[in-house]
């Protein structure tokens, strides 16, 4: 979609990509997953990665795909971040998604996909002094967000619960 010279660049799940102003990213299909959004308003550059899980101890043997975990893809976010000329403290995050999608009769914690792609998101943020400056996490509905990195809003749109901008 083609607005004037705006592209909007599409993040499907386990991957990750950059966008510079006035182009915006975007991701859909958020359940479990976490939307984790890393900016530098100042180079009006964005980067988006859509985290399944929250630690690459949990993968099969073989190919690691790191935009799928949130200890490998943030860390990779970063990097690809300050390679485009972003300032690593300038960087701040939004974050969305890490919804609870089913219940379970269980409090067995590998069922708490969602609040614990939160936590790791949370975790690797704070571990390279990155601001969380707005989240809409948990609940139980799915949502597909879209950042600008020219106005610095993250739009959400949850099922079932409108729209709204961080």
């Amino acid at each position: 979609m083609l607005i004037g010279s705006q592209t909007v660049v599409k993040v499907g799940i386990a991957q990750m990509d950059i966008v510079t102003a006035p182009s915006t990213i975007r991701t859909s299909g958020l359940g479990s997953c976490v939307g984790v959004v890393i900016y530098d308003s100042s180079k009006g550059i964005a980067g988006l990665v859509h985290i399944m899980l929250p630690s690459s101890s949990l993968a099969k043997a073989g190919q690691v795909n790191i935009a799928k975990f949130a200890d490998t893809g943030i860390p990779a976010l970063i990097e690809l971040l300050k390679k485009k000329g972003a300032s690593s403290y300038k960087l701040k995050a939004k974050i969305a998604g890490g919804a609870q999608m089913f219940k379970f009769s269980t409090s067995q914690d590998t069922m708490r996909i969602g609040p614990r792609n939160v936590e790791a998101v949370i975790e690797q943020l704070k571990k390279y002094s990155i601001p969380i400056v707005a989240q809409d996490t948990g609940g139980s509905s799915g949502r597909t967000i879209e950042f600008s990195p020219e106005t610095g809003l993250l739009n959400i749109r949850t099922v079932n619960q409108g729209v709204k901008d961080l």
